[in-house]
């Protein structure tokens, strides 16, 4: 039994009463302090009763079955409760601590026989399994003397996977992109292979007319050509040493395990067949390129349970076991990140040895601390340093995005938090412009 406020005001006026009756007789301070013992007692001994009757009436409440949670995302938690009688009730559901979480305990009132759904959103920052413990329910007295409370046991096991909302967002819009009317993003010339014959019609490039089919049937046909299906994208996702730094809440790893995925989907999408490396001092990870949704959900499986380590990792090694791997022409792209031109002197020499054979494609992940940093007035002489130090960082980045840009790679330097979705727009445009 916990006393409500109700309780705790009918306390302070035996209080005040007796506080009045000491006044009024000062000679009878010992009958004054009974008087409120024994109003104490009879208003706790009541609230007490009061509490007791909410047995019977107790309210159901059950948390629904919890999916996989998405790293870096605002993850739902819905609880049901149901109730026979009119109730006024607080709710404690037993999150994982590590988590942020958006309103708790919860409270509601509930109609007579009714169901009322309650909810409340989680954002995990790190992947795994987590536990969720039982549900503390507080349930107001009939009289609204006391909290009666209990708990719920519903033990849970959940998994925190990457960010698995995104995907399901990019899913959508690939899809609305190649179907309807987004579809008209394809264009007369735009690629290799051969799509269709069709009119020709105002503004139509005459270089694609097809002499041949416009002879047999008297009218002037043009080819229409789609980007070539079935290329092979690579990925290299660095786990080393720099990409366990945390940015935006997350670890640059996580940030960049998210734009795999979605890179993947991206390319699986389009018909692509795509591979993942995961390496630092060796490759720790390796699954072959394949097509299919069914391989998107391997790539899922095999990629969530790995965390990055503190370790140097081997630019040169991973690209040379993945060239090995695969002898065709593919789009390899290095997820990591870059300090300057010489602490990233391997990363390099590594992605020029990819051109012109293979389409190298470098993605690091950019702090926006440091870009804010850089570019915010100071007026003390340690902020000053400070920004000095940032626009260093970020002149020395961009001399190192000039050499590799030199040696025929394509870059590409975003914030993290933007990664994902400028790394995909990226993909798309170059299977348009068929650079690949």
């Amino acid at each position: 039994m916990i006393p409500s406020r109700r309780t705790y005001g009918l306390l302070l006026f035996g209080l005040a009463i007796a506080t009045a009756l000491a006044f009024l007789f000062p000679s009878h301070l010992a009958l004054t302090v009974i008087f409120v013992l024994m109003f104490d007692a009879i208003v706790l001994a009541i609230a007490a009763l009061d509490s007791r009757r909410v047995r019977s009436k107790r309210v159901r409440v059950n948390r629904q079955e919890l999916s996989r949670l998405s790293i870096g995302r605002d993850n739902v938690v819905s609880l049901t409760v149901e109730s026979s009688k009119p109730a006024i009730i607080r709710l404690h559901d037993h999150y994982p601590l590590k988590f942020g979480v958006s309103s708790m305990p919860l409270a509601a009132a509930i109609d007579t026989n009714s169901t009322q759904e309650l909810s409340y959103t989680v954002h995990p920052t790190h992947r795994g399994e987590y536990e969720w413990g039982a549900i503390q329910v507080r349930q107001l007295s009939p009289w609204k003397l006391a909290w009666h409370d209990w708990r719920i046991p519903q033990p849970q096991k959940v998994a925190v996977y990457p960010d698995l909302i995104g995907l399901r967002s990019l899913s959508i819009r690939l899809t609305l992109q190649s179907s309807g009317a987004m579809k008209r993003a394809k264009r007369i010339g735009i690629g290799t292979e051969f799509a269709e014959l069709r009119e020709y019609g105002i503004g139509d490039d005459p270089r694609f007319i097809d002499w041949k089919a416009t002879a047999r049937k008297g009218v002037p046909l043009v080819r229409v050509l789609e980007p070539e299906q079935e290329q092979t994208l690579i990925i290299l996702l660095d786990r080393g040493r720099l990409m366990t730094a945390q940015v935006n809440g997350l670890a640059r790893f996580d940030w960049g395990l998210n734009a795999t995925l979605s890179l993947a989907l991206a390319g699986l999408n389009r018909g692509d067949r795509v591979g993942v490396a995961v390496f630092d001092r060796q490759i720790h990870t390796w699954i072959p390129p394949e097509r299919g949704q069914n391989h998107l959900n391997r790539l899922i499986e095999r990629l969530t349970p790995i965390q990055p380590e503190i370790l140097e990792p081997d630019y040169l090694g991973a690209v040379t076991t993945v060239v090995n791997q695969q002898t065709r022409r593919a789009l390899v792209v290095v997820i990591t990140d870059i300090v300057d031109k010489t602490a990233s002197a391997e990363l390099l020499a590594a992605l020029g040895r990819l051109a012109p054979r293979y389409l190298p494609f470098c993605v690091t992940l950019r702090d926006l601390a440091v870009d804010q940093q850089a570019h915010t007035p100071t007026e003390d002489v340690p902020s000053t340093y400070e920004r000095a130090v940032a626009l260093d960082l970020l002149a020395q980045r961009q001399v190192a995005f000039a050499e590799l840009k030199q040696r025929g790679v394509l870059v590409l330097d975003a914030p993290a938090n933007q990664i994902t979705e400028e790394l995909v727009d990226r993909y798309l445009q170059l299977k348009a412009k068929n650079q690949l």
